[in-house]
C-alpha cells in the first residue's frame, strides 16, 4: 500500500517562503511521477506542479511559475516543493501525489491515484 506524508506547511505573511515535503513508501518511487496540487476553500483541486520519476522534466502551474519550483530526492524516497514569495492567493491544502502508471508524466489530476493528508498552507497580507 502506497503511503504518502506530506510536511511542511504554516502560516506565513505575503512575500515569505515555505518547503513542503512528501514522504513516500509502498513504492518503487523512482519509478513514477510525482506532483503537487491544492485545493482552497470552495474551489476545485488543481495543480501546481508535477515532476518526472528522474527529476528531468518538470511543469508548473502558471499562477506559480517562477516563484515556485518542485524537486525530488529518490535516494530518500521524497519531493519537494519550494514555495517562494508567497500570495495571499497561494492559501490552500497542499496536496503531493503520485502518478498511477509508472514512467508517465501529465498534469491530469485524476491520473494521480496515491494521496497524501494534505497539508495547509496559509499566507496572510
Amino acid at each position: 500500500q502506497v503511503q504518502l506524508v506530506e510536511s511542511g506547511g504554516g502560516l506565513v505573511q505575503a512575500g515569505d517562503s515555505l518547503r513542503l515535503s512528501c514522504a513516500v513508501s509502498g513504492r518503487t518511487f523512482s519509478s513514477y511521477a510525482m506532483g503537487w496540487f491544492r485545493q482552497a476553500p470552495g474551489k476545485e483541486r488543481e495543480f501546481v506542479a508535477v515532476i518526472s520519476w528522474g527529476g528531468a522534466r518538470t511543469y508548473y502551474a502558471d499562477s506559480v511559475k517562477g516563484r515556485f519550483t518542485i524537486s525530488r530526492d529518490n535516494a530518500k524516497n521524497t519531493v519537494y516543493l519550494q514555495m517562494n514569495n508567497l500570495k495571499p492567493e497561494d492559501t490552500a491544502v497542499y496536496y503531493c501525489a503520485s502518478h498511477q502508471r509508472s514512467y508517465t508524466i501529465t498534469t491530469i489530476i485524476n491520473e494521480y491515484d496515491s494521496w497524501g493528508q494534505g497539508t495547509q498552507v496559509t499566507v496572510s497580507s
